[in-house]
């Protein structure tokens, strides 16, 4: 047997052998192959489905719950009241303002509401208290009465920009937060969709994984996981989170994944590029503030520095020059 099997021809004969069996089973096994694609689509479709009536069900208790703390009486009930009844968000608000406001993580209507009556009652707030300090306080003489009128008017002023200084100053930091972190977030989604994870998996797994580095991106992709769980359109919900964030490169990646998703065009070399691009970005925009520093720096250099180099330099020859003469 030994002697049969270690012969040249037989060798060749048992892998033609094995090499034609091996064929016929890789032809014939998809024939015999259950296709398990439609269980799939309809065990995912259902737990989609689950998914949807879990969370309108809890925006529902939300919103119950949102009435009945309404009807009893709540802070904010106050400020809504009085912005209804005077009309404030026709006179002091429109969409770019609610924008700006969702974008720098004021969410719902309280946060409006807030806004407007502190855009109303700021600039009287901050005239009475103007108006106390000059004819309280320091008491204002006779002629000096229109120079007083237009610091009181001034303070006005800053009572009513000082609301949208404040979500403006917020929405820059919040988007800046964001910039930093999307390109790693692009990342760490490219590892997870090559892995084979949903979208939905992978911006679950990478806001737990941004969390520290951007507070911010983290509960965006959050919420964009929760809409993409109940709502009827997931266009919608990649929609909303660019208008949520309001940065270019967010808004290229959605329009990558909603191609994706219609044309089923691979999304993993997209996010490849995109993650480089945004990568790229970023460091751009270290180059430009590092570039813009000696400008900035010569006012204070001049000012602090200059001074004090001329001082340490001067002083021996002054104090010797002194000493001599």
């Amino acid at each position: 047997m030994i002697d049969l099997l270690t012969q040249p021809e037989n060798l060749i004969a048992l892998a033609t052998a094995i090499a034609v069996f091996a064929t016929i089973l890789t032809v014939a096994m998809p024939m015999f192959a259950r296709d398990n694609l439609g269980d799939r689509m309809k065990s995912v479709a259902l737990e989609r489905e689950q998914l949807r009536a879990r969370e309108r069900a809890r925006l529902l208790n939300e919103k119950k719950d949102g009435r009945t703390k309404v009807t009893k009486r709540e802070p904010g009930a106050v400020i809504k009241t009085i912005v209804e009844k005077l009309n404030l968000r026709t006179a002091l608000a429109d969409e770019k303002t609610e924008a700006q406001l969702i974008q720098a993580g004021y969410r719902g209507q309280s946060p409006l509401f807030l806004f407007l009556g502190l855009r109303f009652g700021l600039p009287f707030l901050f005239m009475a208290v103007a108006a106390f300090y000059y004819y309280v306080i320091t008491g204002v003489e006779e002629d000096a009465g229109l120079k007083t009128m237009m610091i009181i008017l001034c303070a006005g002023f800053a009572g009513f920009y000082a609301p949208l200084m404040v979500v403006k100053n917020r929405l820059s930091a919040r988007q800046l937060s964001i910039t930093q972190a999307w390109p790693d977030a692009l990342d760490l989604t490219l590892i997870c969709v090559e892995s084979g994870m949903t979208i939905e998996v992978a911006f679950r797994k990478v806001a737990a994984e941004i969390g520290p580095q951007s507070l911010a991106l983290a509960e965006e992709l959050m919420i964009t996981t929760a809409e993409l769980s109940y709502l009827q359109e997931r266009r919608q919900a990649y929609d909303n989170l660019v208008s949520r964030t309001g940065l270019e490169g967010v808004k290229n990646v959605v329009l990558s994944l909603i191609q994706a998703e219609k044309y089923g065009t691979p999304l993993s070399a997209a996010l490849r590029v995109l993650s480089q691009e945004n990568r790229d970005q970023r460091m751009n925009l270290a180059e430009k503030k590092a570039a813009a520093l000696p400008p900035k720096l010569t006012v204070p250099m001049m000012i602090c520095f200059l001074p004090v180099l001329f001082c340490v330099i001067l002083a021996p020859a002054l104090i010797r020059a002194f000493a001599l003469f």
